[in-house]
């Protein structure tokens, strides 16, 4: 499968039907959500691997995943509504992946690869969440892929230091997120991001 081919299919994943702000819900667009996804598989983190999609939403990551050769395929959230989105969708189009209802705190199954867009901490609710969910990754797997503000990579990296790993790759992206609360005062707004591999050291 082509990149491009991947990207035309993960446009068809749905959206948040209920989302809530303070969780930060949005979906990462198709053509990120591809690249990143061939960008793991050309380093052989996917093809016959077990891949953990941490904050999954409706499921953009694990269906990538599993269209590109996983073993396994597990996506969590604490969102109950996104969870049974991406169950229906992952149902609809005979993919095998896995949805649990969980907080990423308490999650304890281990993987090969983490793959996530955790949450920006844009929110005051929320300040600190990307920290839980790069801790997770580090318990669970030898390899996270993690999205984050170009701002806060300085922080993410000490702290990914001070945790024993160590970034081999990284690359920005231009992320749009649409309109979706009524406290948003611009139909699109563009964030600049960065895109890390971790090696954890596990």
């Amino acid at each position: 499968m082509k990149k491009k081919e991947l990207e035309i299919l993960l446009q068809k994943v749905p959206s948040f039907e209920k989302p809530v702000p303070h969780f930060e819900q949005y979906l990462t667009p198709a053509g990120i959500a591809a690249d990143i996804i061939f960008t793991a598989h050309q380093f052989g983190d996917i093809e016959n691997k077990t891949v953990i999609d941490l904050g999954c939403g409706t499921g953009i990551f694990s269906t990538g995943a599993a269209l590109t050769g996983a073993e396994k395929v597990i996506g969590t959230d604490i969102n109950e509504e996104a969870v049974k989105t991406a169950r229906r969708y992952a149902k609809k189009n005979n993919l095998e992946i896995t949805f649990l209802v969980q907080d990423v705190r308490d999650l304890e199954i281990k993987c090969d690869t983490v793959i996530m867009n955790p949450p920006f901490g844009a929110q005051k609710s929320n300040q600190k969440a990307d920290r839980k969910f790069i801790e997770k990754g580090f318990e669970i797997a030898p390899i996270v892929y993690s999205i984050h503000l170009v701002k806060t990579i300085p922080f993410i990296i000490k702290l990914i230091s001070s945790l024993g790993g160590t970034v081999n790759y990284s690359k920005n992206y231009v992320f749009p997120i649409k309109w979706m609360y009524e406290f948003h005062e611009k139909k699109i707004v563009n964030y600049d991001v960065t895109l890390l591999r971790i090696v954890t050291g596990i």
